[in-house]
């Protein structure tokens, strides 16, 4: 097996931050209209700024992470090395993938424009 480079995908990127403004957007409004604020609409505009502020600014970062798939390991940011016959599982999650080792850690390969080809790539070279 060829390296392969997992390589985060802005739309996914996009998709991701777009579900989470949504999200954010509600639990603001619940939270004002809990405490019986006039300005309900407010938790709107203030969840969607601030998801869209987190998106643009990590955008450089988090689109940068290059996972690298051989036939012996999966390597990635900050010196991580994992090798293959130390996966215990993988799963798909949204964009992500979640990769956990024998001994618990855990991982994630994030924002994948196909996170289920990912997950079998890292299946198909472990066997």
């Amino acid at each position: 097996m060829a390296e392969t480079d997992l390589k985060p995908d802005r739309s996914a990127y996009v998709r991701a931050h777009a579900w989470m403004a949504v999200i954010g957007m509600g639990g603001a409004m619940a939270v004002l209209w809990a405490v019986d604020s006039p300005h309900i609409w407010t938790g709107a505009a203030g969840g969607l700024a601030a998801i869209a502020l987190r998106g643009w600014y990590m955008a450089s970062e988090e689109l940068a992470v290059v996972w690298t798939l051989t036939d012996t390991a999966l390597t990635g940011p900050a010196e991580r090395n994992i090798p293959l016959t130390q996966i215990k599982t993988t799963r798909a999650m949204g964009s992500y993938v979640q990769v956990i080792t024998r001994t618990g850690d855990k991982h994630l390969i994030k924002y994948q424009a196909d996170p289920a080809a990912t997950l079998h790539a890292i299946e198909r070279a472990k066997a």
